[in-house]
Parts: structure tokens; C-alpha cells; sequence
């Protein structure tokens, strides 16, 4: 069962974006998913931050998957950025994170929460899935490419 590709719509696929630091990063998720979702941008990006000082979210390989629970939240959704500038992130390879999956997940979502932080440890671990996702050309290609994944 593939549960990252129902994530990723082509509103939150993100080419080759930059920034200057992870909170700049946080922030534009957070914009990103309120407008998509109706939620308050505050929230979202308390979530996504308070969760990264507990510890780096950082998988190594260049990979990091932010997470948060959002109160009101009704359903599991993502963004995926391949970031044009790779930002430092505690990687513990201390490699800085050029591609991120930020998952949203309802305040009460255990298992899934955990089911899909699972999957995308899977999916980034494929080395051959990583230099793909390096080198995708378009949302379309990266959301044909989530579908066609299986764990």
C-alpha cells in the first residue's frame, strides 16, 4: 500500500525552491498549507518548529521529513520541496537537506502518523528513489513517481 502518494498534489509538489534558513523554510509550509487547507499558518508553523527543537528531523543522505499534529486538521497531507539551495538541518551524516517531505497529520493520528513517517523512511532509504527525486523535471513526474513507488 502506497500511503506518500495520495500526499503530494501538484499545489504542493515544490521544484528548486530557496531559503535562507529552516524557519523561512517552516514558514512558507505553513503559508502553503492554510491557504490549500484553511488553517492557521500560526499553528501549522508552531507544529512543524516546536517538533524540530525535540531533535532534527533529518534522515541523513541529504533528506529531512518535518512533522507536526495540527488540531482540526481532517486528513494526512504533505509537500514535498527539493530545495535548490541544500539547508543545514543536524543531519546526523551532517550532510545539509536538499530534499523535504513536510507531513501534517491530525492532532490525534497515531498510527498513521507513524505508518507514513515509516513509508517515507522506506522511500528515502532507496537510494536510486533519492537520485530520482534529485533529477524529476516537473510535479507531474514527481507525483507519477510517488504512485508508482511500493514499499
Amino acid at each position: 500500500m502506497n500511503l506518500i502518494a495520495p500526499l503530494i498534489t501538484a499545489d504542493t509538489a515544490l521544484l528548486d525552491l530557496s531559503f535562507s534558513s529552516k524557519k523561512k523554510l517552516f514558514e512558507h509550509a505553513a503559508e502553503l498549507f492554510a491557504r490549500i487547507y484553511g488553517l492557521k499558518s500560526a499553528d501549522i508553523f508552531s507544529s512543524l518548529f516546536e517538533r524540530e527543537r525535540l531533535g532534527s528531523t533529518a534522515l541523513g543522505c541529504g533528506i529531512a521529513i518535518p512533522h507536526g499534529r495540527i488540531k482540526g486538521l481532517k486528513h494526512a497531507c504533505g509537500a514535498f520541496y527539493r530545495l535548490q539551495t541544500p539547508l543545514e538541518f543536524d543531519a546526523p551524516d551532517s550532510l545539509p537537506v536538499s530534499i523535504c517531505f513536510i507531513l501534517l497529520v491530525p492532532q490525534d493520528a497515531n498510527e498513521e502518523h507513524l505508518q507514513i513517517l515509516g513509508e517515507l523512511a522506506q522511500l528515502f532509504g532507496d537510494e536510486s528513489m533519492r537520485a530520482q527525486l534529485l533529477k524529476i523535471a516537473t510535479p507531474d513526474d514527481l507525483i507519477a513517481l510517488f504512485s508508482a513507488w511500493t514499499s
